[in-house]
């Protein structure tokens, strides 16, 4: 990879690769520029995450780290057929998770005023989904950063992009319990694809677990509270849920996906399932 230029060659020429896995039409030469273009959102990575983990040291604070899958990328590209390749925003990914909202809050504000060339892409209330959650039920904040050096050897990576996701504990055990879904049954809520019952209940959990944990509304503010409990825990049952994540814990003790796990599903001595975060 060169010192000098846009990894992969130029913008234009990332961006008609990515037009060239849409109609399926790439060549050699388009896998070659994509992998580049890929591989150097490593530095970005390495420099976020440095500078997260010593803001965050002896905090508490969770800091995580991901490096867009190719696959991924790919899968990504023919969602959303008018995104431009270059300007995929989360190639890169640093996840923080907090204790609660009020530290996740202070913290992002303390970070917006971080001394570095790197800059801030969006507004501040932009990709707020805790103050107006997706429909889907995801909750969270999302941090847009462009990445900016004079260093002479890295200097090829800017302009490249990295995503800053900031959940508290229990939004990210929602998130996780979407994916494992995501994993063991044929359906994407996380996409909104597939079954629209898995989507719907968990829509419903994300509400239960903002009013519960968070005293805060989510996505189905307006849903009378006894209405939301009852269609909640009658598609649980109608999905056999329970079964499907207990089974999900037994598959992934051994997985490298285990170390992302949060929800833990144990059974009291009288029959009746609860989940542990």
């Amino acid at each position: 990879m060169s010192n000098t230029g846009f990894p992969g060659g130029s913008k234009s020429r990332v961006n008609r690769a990515g037009n060239n896995i849409r109609t399926d039409d790439q060549s050699l030469a388009d896998l070659v520029v994509i992998n580049e273009w890929r591989a150097a959102h490593k530095v970005v990575l390495n420099a976020f995450q440095s500078s997260l983990r010593k803001r965050t040291k002896d905090t508490g604070i969770i800091v995580a780290q991901r490096h867009k899958r190719r696959s991924t990328i790919f899968n990504k590209l023919l969602r959303f057929p008018s995104m431009n390749l270059s300007r995929m925003d989360d190639v890169a990914g640093i996840r923080l998770i907090f204790d609660s909202v009020d530290e996740l809050y202070d913290f992002r504000r303390k970070f917006h005023k971080a001394r570095f060339k790197h800059q801030l892409r969006n507004s501040v209330d932009k990709y707020d989904y805790i103050k107006k959650p997706k429909k889907n039920g995801y909750r969270g904040v999302h941090d847009i950063y462009e990445y900016r050096t004079d260093s002479d050897s890295n200097s090829m990576c800017n302009g490249l992009l990295v995503e800053i996701q900031y959940r508290t504990k229990i939004q990210h055990a929602w998130a996780t319990a979407v994916e494992i879904l995501g994993f063991i049954t044929e359906n994407q809520p996380k996409f909104d694809q597939g079954d629209q019952r898995y989507i719907r209940v968990m829509t419903l959990a994300s509400e239960i677990i903002a009013n519960s944990y968070e005293n805060m509304s989510g996505p189905l503010g307006k849903l009378p509270k006894n209405e939301l409990i009852r269609e909640f825990l009658q598609l649980w049952r109608d999905l056999n849920l329970t079964n499907k994540f207990v089974s999900a814990d037994a598959a992934f003790q051994f997985s490298e996906y285990k170390k992302n796990i949060i929800l833990i599903f144990n059974t009291n001595a009288d029959g009746k399932s609860k989940i542990e975060i």
